[in-house]
């Protein structure tokens, strides 16, 4: 008869998991401390999870996916689609390298060292080139898009994304700089945004010289 399954205790193995990547990095995270910070044995651990890649995706997964339900979620806010591609992009490529302390860089750790059938899931990479790539065609004109038909933007994308994940880890005080960003953008977009026209400013009075007296 197979052991019960508890809620409680996969939640904590999860919860150990997690402090121990944000702390440590998954290379030096092992399932004995994992089940060390849970209260439960090693074996105990191996009911629940295949292995230490399917923890990490357990946590990583979720997180992934709701960050980018908020990404969604602010374009809605923007009008302009060059500053909506400007966001995503700087999203991708800035921000979530270096949120929950650079927490990213697990997944290239456990990539990078897993072996077949060790619970490598691709799911995760080929949902986020697709998401990915929705978001951005979704901020170009139909002309621009169809320049990208039949090219994997997405993956392009993704594989700019895991490079930045592992340049903030070896450099987190240089980010994706802004005129990189909008050079990307411009490249993306065909051109900058359009140009927004201005109110005119009032044309200047003419100063009047004084008068002098010798001409009356």
């Amino acid at each position: 008869m197979g052991q019960v399954k508890k809620a409680h205790v996969r939640d904590a193995i999860l919860a150990s998991a997690k402090t121990l990547f944000a702390e440590h990095g998954y290379y030096n995270t092992s399932l004995p401390r994992i089940a060390a910070g849970a209260g439960v044995s090693t074996a105990n651990v191996y009911v629940y999870f295949r292995s230490k890649i399917e923890i990490l995706y357990e946590i990583y997964d979720p997180w992934l996916r709701a960050r980018l339900d908020r990404l969604a979620d602010e374009l809605t806010r923007i009008d302009s689609p060059f500053e909506r591609l400007r966001h995503v992009l700087g999203t991708f490529w800035r921000d979530i390298p270096a949120e929950e302390g650079g927490f990213g860089n697990n997944i290239i750790q456990a990539i990078s060292t897993f072996r077949h059938g060790e619970g490598y899931r691709p799911t995760l990479l080929y949902w986020m080139e697709q998401h990915l790539q929705g978001l951005v065609l979704a901020c170009l004109t139909q002309a621009r898009r169809k320049v990208f038909a039949g090219i994997e933007l997405g993956h392009f994308l993704v594989m700019a994304f895991d490079g930045y994940i592992v340049y903030h880890h070896l450099d987190p005080k240089r980010p994706l700089d802004e005129v990189t960003l909008d050079a990307v953008c411009r490249m993306l977009y065909g051109g900058g945004p359009a140009k927004v026209k201005r109110p005119r400013k009032p044309a200047r009075k003419p100063v009047r010289k004084p008068r002098s007296k010798a001409n009356g």
